[in-house]
């Protein structure tokens, strides 16, 4: 008879242990720490996502109700309420970023051989912006306008592989460019946002570290024409221009402006950029394709643990959204190494039915209806008479 362990022991083996102990000691969580190490933390904070816990009680004894599955998972006892919720307060964040960019480039190795949408070679990534709203009488950190507050997730996603390449927490008053400042992309890279990142001088800072970007313009902002080209016929182009912004007199910054016909919506859209030779068909399709990170934070938001939080304080809210992003990381990866056709939500959904089963985790995924094999017939359900 085949022998395996929990599917969420074997779920933990594809993080990188040896990466998540040189987090430990690069931002030194254990430094003084009693009773909780970082991985027993790391462990219920996954549960907490995974497995659908709402609360610090739920964690706490839905562990506890699995004592005895606990050694797989490389955790002795199930935490306590309070030695937890200590933990999130006072554990530096900053332990979760690391894990979360080391499992980043653990993705990457699985998605580089996808078939991509667009025949141009640069990477396609889309920078968006999301709302978390929080009570501002326990939130106090989290400021937004008066009587709210609301935290703020940045984040870059890989539309090829549907993963997210770099993210960003900060209160919501934080405007979304602001953010995007501080961001670093690899020249020859696609960027494509919405005109909440209109900062002419961020774009020729970008053009200028060779970083191509799709994106519109703001009905206020004006330009001039320099050059008109030929649309195709029959096609949705209404106009395709070379233009030079007014706020550009002394550093000059050639986009072309492309005007799309929107059949379904029966109006027209307008679209910027700085790359001035791919078709103009293929610039309106990576602006449309921008909705996978629409899609990406409808996902996270239904899926995982982020609407609501376990912890008040900055420290407990950074952490519990910076591992809700590595469970993310983690269920995606899972989905492109099977072979069944998974809904990402789907996949998270009967997950959380499974995480203490002991079944082979590979087989499960890329056939999850079929019994496990080599059944203790004892184990067999009997017969209705």
């Amino acid at each position: 008879m085949q022998r395996v362990c929990s599917i969420f022991s074997q779920i933990l083996r594809f993080i990188p242990r040896g990466v998540f102990e040189s987090a430990v000691r690069e931002h030194q969580t254990e430094k003084h720490a009693k009773g909780m190490t970082s991985w027993s933390q790391f462990i219920a904070l996954l549960f907490c996502h995974l497995g659908g816990a709402r609360s610090l009680r739920e964690i706490v004894g839905g562990l506890a109700a699995s004592e005895g599955k606990l050694r797989h998972l490389g955790v002795e006892r199930a935490p306590t309420r309070s030695t937890l919720a200590y933990a999130n307060e006072h554990r530096p964040w900053q332990l979760y970023k690391t894990l979360f960019d080391g499992v980043v480039k653990l993705c990457q190795i699985e998605a580089k051989d996808r078939k991509r949408k667009f025949r141009f070679k640069h990477p396609l990534l889309s920078l968006d912006a999301t709302v978390i709203p929080v009570c501002v009488a326990m939130f106090e950190w989290a400021s937004y306008v008066k009587t709210k507050g609301a935290v703020k997730l940045h984040l870059v996603l890989d539309n090829s592989s549907f993963l997210p390449q770099y993210a960003l927490i900060t209160d919501g008053k934080t405007a979304d460019v602001t953010a995007a400042r501080k961001m670093e992309f690899s020249p020859g890279a696609m960027l494509v946002f919405d005109r909440g990142y209109e900062d002419h001088n961020w774009w020729r800072k970008l053009t200028a570290q060779g970083v191509w970007f799709v994106s519109r313009l703001k009905d206020s902002t004006s330009y001039t024409i320099v050059e008109e080209r030929t649309a195709s016929v029959n096609s949705s182009i209404l106009r395709d221009e070379v233009i030079l912004l007014a706020s550009d007199k002394d550093q000059a910054m050639r986009l072309r402006r492309i005007e799309v016909w929107l059949e379904d919506k029966k109006d027209t859209m307008v679209f910027v950029t700085n790359h001035l030779k791919l078709a103009a068909s293929t610039i309106a399709a990576i602006y449309r394709d921008r909705w996978q990170i629409e899609l990406f934070f409808k996902a996270i938001k239904q899926s995982l643990r982020i609407k609501t939080f376990i912890g008040t304080s900055e420290n407990a809210v950074q952490t519990q959204i910076w591992t809700a992003l590595i469970a993310m990381l983690v269920v995606r990866y899972l989905q492109l190494r099977s072979t069944w056709n998974w809904g990402l939500s789907n996949l998270v959904a009967l997950l959380r039915q499974q995480l203490f089963v002991y079944r082979d985790l590979v087989k499960w995924l890329n056939d999850p209806f079929q019994p496990p094999e080599n059944t203790d017939p004892e184990q067999m359900p009997l017969p209705l008479t």
